[in-house]
């Protein structure tokens, strides 16, 4: 038997901009469409339809109209959930100390040096067992599922041994098949080089001639991914990495511009990635490359936030028009925190972005960062019904405003509150 709910008396249905199937670019970013006093119509965890409530009569069906499970969202905005596109949600355990370390002037490279860092989870990482891993991990995403994510990237890259990654994807696989919310898998290998390879090019042919056909014969990615930056990969190795990728099917996305240039965006763009994502060090030559390319750039204000370094400039990237995205990076070194409304509140405050600029960011473009345009990201018919109802809130300016605090009343995942 079908399951039908009806959100009715909405403040706000917050719509994209346009509502065939595309990226929101440059100014078109702060268009918003806001649907007032309006309803929604779910069935079976889709969005069947919407519109005004002096149309409830005629344009819902009678039956649907006395459905058993009705919401009054009087006083409340009605949102797509955040879709996080760049996450490291499996990881063995928490890294409070580096953030000591950091408060007594150490960089992140010398963290790194030290024994810290990428390198320091992979140690952890290699000696938890496997059913430890998803247990921790999928706890985290009920967490971040609570707080509003309806879409989700997991990346691996704190294994950097074949057994290690391929175990880190497994866990992945197995909060994908168990996950309520869509999920997309990231083989990140290139992650760093281990201290126990003294060659890097023999670390570099372990990745492209061992683990990729491991990680593509058991169907455990979608993407692969490179950290292109200072201290770790350059363009040439990243491009040589993401060509293998692309041979096995994995298609390309790029840690890229966080600590200096590095190449990552001309190897993202070069090879046609879904993304390029960090990009806090960019000039001209990079922005016009992502403005003749389809790759995303997403912006994780988080990272720089917690490390105090100079946050992406999104308000030149909007000037270039390009479609900005908008995620997480949650991981235990240099991100602990998945909140996306929070995420939302530092594009406001740090990247000057306005609010309708951030929403769009990191609902529907981001849903373009994992290729999942076609099943969530935006309320439209056919889409998945992963939404968020706010509190009963002055306006959405609010949700950015008052950081630190939810905004969030109920969220709802294919149509079933959490």
């Amino acid at each position: 038997m079908s399951r039908e709910t009806i959100i009715t008396n909405i403040k706000g249905l917050w719509l994209p901009v346009y509502s065939d199937v595309r990226v929101i670019k440059g100014s078109e970013l702060n268009k918003t469409n806001l649907l007032e006093n309006a309803w929604l119509l779910i069935q079976d965890g889709i969005i069947q339809g919407f519109g005004q409530m002096d149309s409830f009569e005629t344009d819902v069906p009678e039956n649907s109209r006395l459905s058993t499970y009705r919401i009054d969202a009087e006083g409340r905005f009605v949102l797509p959930s955040f879709c996080d596109a760049h996450s490291h949600l499996v990881f063995a355990a928490w890294r409070e100390n580096e953030m000591e370390m950091r408060l007594q002037g150490k960089t992140y490279l010398e963290i790194a040096e030290q024994g810290g860092g990428i390198l320091n989870s992979a140690r952890r990482l290699e000696e938890t067992p496997e059913e430890i891993l998803f247990e921790s991990a999928w706890n985290r995403l009920q967490e971040l599922i609570r707080l509003g994510t309806g879409a989700l990237e997991i990346k691996s890259g704190y294994g950097l041994s074949l057994d290690s990654e391929l175990k880190m994807l497994r866990v992945i696989r197995s909060i994908r098949e168990k996950s309520p919310i869509p999920i997309r898998a990231t083989f990140l290998g290139a992650h760093a080089i281990p201290k126990r390879f003294n060659n890097r090019r023999e670390y570099i042919e372990l990745v492209t001639q061992t683990m990729i056909p491991a990680v593509a014969e058991q169907g455990l990615a979608d993407y692969c991914d490179v950290f292109c930056d200072k201290g770790f990969f350059t363009q040439e190795e990243t491009e040589e990495i993401l060509e293998q990728g692309l041979r096995y099917g994995l298609k390309p996305k790029v840690h890229a511009n966080e600590l200096a240039r590095s190449g990552g965006v001309q190897a993202g763009v070069k090879l046609g990635a879904v993304s390029v994502d960090h990009l806090e060090c960019m000039e001209e030559e990079e922005l016009r490359l992502l403005a003749g390319s389809d790759t995303i750039p997403v912006l994780l204000p988080g990272t720089a936030f917690f490390l105090g370094i100079h946050p992406p400039d999104a308000r030149t990237m909007i000037a270039y028009d390009l479609p900005v995205a908008l995620s997480s990076d949650y991981n235990p070194g240099t991100c602990p925190s998945g909140n996306m409304e929070f995420v939302v509140s530092m594009a406001s405050t740090m990247l000057k972005m306005q609010v309708s600029e951030a929403l769009h960011a990191a609902t529907v473009n981001s849903s373009f960062a994992m290729n999942l345009e076609h099943e969530t990201g935006r309320i439209a018919v056919g889409r998945k019904a992963n939404l968020l109802i706010t509190k009963k809130i002055p306006s959405l300016s609010f949700m950015p405003y008052h950081f630190g605090q939810s905004s969030i009343d109920t969220v709802l995942v294919n149509g079933e509150k959490v």
